[in-house]
């Protein structure tokens, strides 16, 4: 948190913006205010909005079981020590008697851009469709007789940020994280998967049909210990040809994808009781990327 004579100070600087001449001030001009969807797949969402003179705003938000948002501010020099900054809401001139806002605090790590996490950035974005203009205060790094002020221009907003939002609402609700090891379980002496199973297999099939970096996926198949060890060796390789065939026909390269059967070696439960059995059956998948 900044300490209280330092608020207290951003405060003032805030309220008085006319009268800094030391106030070295970067904005986007209304005829020149640009915000792009530079990302719009199911697994990240990013809005952007160049700064011209000093860098570029974007927020980010990706798949997840969770709905995220994040702020980036992407600065061409980057801070040279650690400090902090003041985030407020800004009304625009044509709103005279308007009070500026605290939207948040937001740490300056040394050449690390700023960011904010999920509150404090969906703040951001609600005040710019309010036609507020998202506005960071710090003192200068380089130069300690300046003060420094970016603000985004909310011109131009409105129909891009309907784009996001769209963009947003389509995500997929899991991310790489939630398949890239997965565990796919069988009927008895059989192919076919389970129910929970089939529906996570769907979710792995989702997933690699948007993600373009995915270097390899193994498949280990096992069985239980029913029904002779060739055979069993057997099924746990049509189990896992089955996945294979599966994935490649959503593209994934026929080469990036390594199987193994394994039959009824490498046991996870005893198999003395039905259930017991039923974890025996199964394959894994193990996905990795760049």
């Amino acid at each position: 948190m900044v300490s209280k004579l330092k608020y207290i100070a951003l405060i003032g600087m805030v309220s008085s913006l006319s009268s800094q001449a030391a106030m070295r001030q970067y904005s986007a001009t209304i005829e020149s205010s640009s915000w792009r969807i530079d990302t719009d797949t199911r697994l990240q969402c990013t809005l952007n909005h160049d700064l011209p003179g000093y860098g570029e705003a974007m927020f980010t938000s990706t798949a997840s079981k969770q709905l995220n948002m994040e702020f980036e501010l992407d600065m061409h020099l980057l801070p040279s020590k650690f400090d902090m900054a003041a985030v407020y809401s800004v009304p625009p001139k044509w709103m005279p008697g308007v009070a500026p806002k605290p939207i948040a605090d937001m740490s300056l790590r040394k050449q690390y851009n700023g960011d904010l996490p999920r509150d404090a950035a969906w703040t951001m974005l609600s005040e710019l469709e309010k036609g507020f203009w998202p506005t960071i205060y710090y003192q200068d790094w380089y130069n300690k007789h300046d003060q420094v002020s970016v603000a985004l221009n909310a011109s131009n907003f409105s129909s891009v940020y309907r784009e996001f939002v769209k963009c947003v609402s389509n995500l997929l609700p899991f991310n790489f994280d939630d398949i890239a090891y997965t565990v796919l379980s069988y009927q008895n002496n059989s192919t076919e998967l389970t129910k929970y199973s089939q529906k996570r297999l769907t979710m792995i099939g989702e997933y690699l049909k948007e993600d373009s970096e995915l270097e390899l996926v193994l498949l280990d198949g096992y069985t239980d210990s029913y029904g002779g060890r060739w055979n069993n060796e057997q099924l746990s390789i049509r189990r896992a040809n089955e996945v294979k065939s599966y994935l490649t026909t959503l593209g994934v390269p026929e080469d990036r994808i390594k199987l193994t059967g394994h039959g009824e070696k490498r046991h996870i439960a005893p198999n003395d009781t039905r259930e017991s059995r039923a974890q025996n059956r199964r394959v894994v998948v193990r996905l990795s990327k760049s």
